[in-house]
């Protein structure tokens, strides 16, 4: 059931609900001597974001201080391929002009289909957007496996696969684009079969995006699979509310502390608070006292 009106005392609890525990986190005292930490916060426009314009949207963020958004398709931002150059070249401009950094998009394309046509048309959209990403000063697309059709051999799509990552990957390399590669769908969100996809991935941009599914609990466990495909994680990494469900975000973030990660955790939301920026500020408190070491 989504949740909705978020309290900030509905939120402690729901904090310590999840599993998140006080002994998880530092004392504010504590955290305010150290630096700020290597990984940074940002939001994904999916749930939240959905209905905010561009400048509204980088307003936002502003005040939040979630510097960092991944655009999602026909949200109210408008940053879609109809634009024209000089739209782009304005889309650009206004990124450059905050602190807010465009990360680029996160697309609803995937390459499992056994339809030579459907697949190419997944293939060629991609092409599309990874220019739009270069026109509007982004770094990458977020893309999807996204299925293992019953009736093909598995070997057969996992191929397919890897085979179109390494095809749109290339074509993003002149544009100085990253693939990023979503672990989503339904087997493919399992880690060995992302772990049997990228082991047939030959271009260096094409990196994995760790999306915090419940799959990532299966037996070996978090550790196990998280390290089985980390050497290929790329700068985008997707959770939801830490404060709403019981995913081990304490563990995980110990897993990306130890491996010294630098890139973007994105809020992909699925909530309905009634104060979004409020709620905002919260997720970014609680990142924040996730990615900071506790003291010792």
């Amino acid at each position: 059931m989504i949740e909705k009106d978020l309290s900030r005392r509905d939120f402690i609890q729901k904090s310590l609900a999840a599993g998140l525990g006080l002994a998880a986190f530092p004392s504010i005292a504590a955290l305010a001597s150290q630096a700020e930490p290597k990984m940074k916060f940002g939001l994904v426009t999916y749930e939240w974001a959905k209905d905010w314009d561009l400048p509204t949207l980088i307003s936002n963020c502003e005040k939040t201080k979630v510097l960092g958004v991944e655009l999602r398709t026909q949200h109210a931002h408008g940053v879609e391929i109809s634009l024209s150059k000089a739209h782009r070249e304005e889309v650009k401009k206004r990124f450059a002009d905050s602190p807010v950094t465009c990360l680029g998009y996160g697309s609803n394309y995937e390459y499992h289909s056994p339809d030579p046509e459907k697949l190419r048309q997944n293939i060629e959209g991609t092409k599309a957007y990874i220019e739009l990403c270069h026109d509007i000063g982004a770094t990458g697309i977020k893309v999807k496996p996204n299925f293992l059709p019953p009736d093909v051999p598995k070997e057969k799509t996992i191929a397919q696969i890897a085979a179109s990552f390494n095809e749109v990957g290339k074509y993003a390399q002149d544009f100085g684009q990253l693939i990023r590669v979503e672990v989503h769908g339904q087997y493919t969100q399992e880690l060995p079969v992302m772990k049997a996809i990228f082991e047939q991935v030959t271009e260096p941009n094409v990196k994995i995006c760790w999306n915090c599914n419940t799959e990532d609990l299966l037996p070996p466990g978090l550790e196990a699979n998280f390290n089985s495909v980390k050497k290929w994680f790329g700068d985008t990494v997707h959770v939801r509310e830490f404060n709403v469900g019981d995913y081990p975000y304490p563990e995980l973030f110990r897993l990306f502390r130890q491996m010294d990660y630098e890139g973007w955790i994105l809020l992909e939301a699925r909530t309905q608070p009634a104060d979004r920026i409020q709620a905002l500020r919260e997720q970014k408190e609680l990142f924040q006292q996730m990615a900071l070491k506790p003291s010792t």
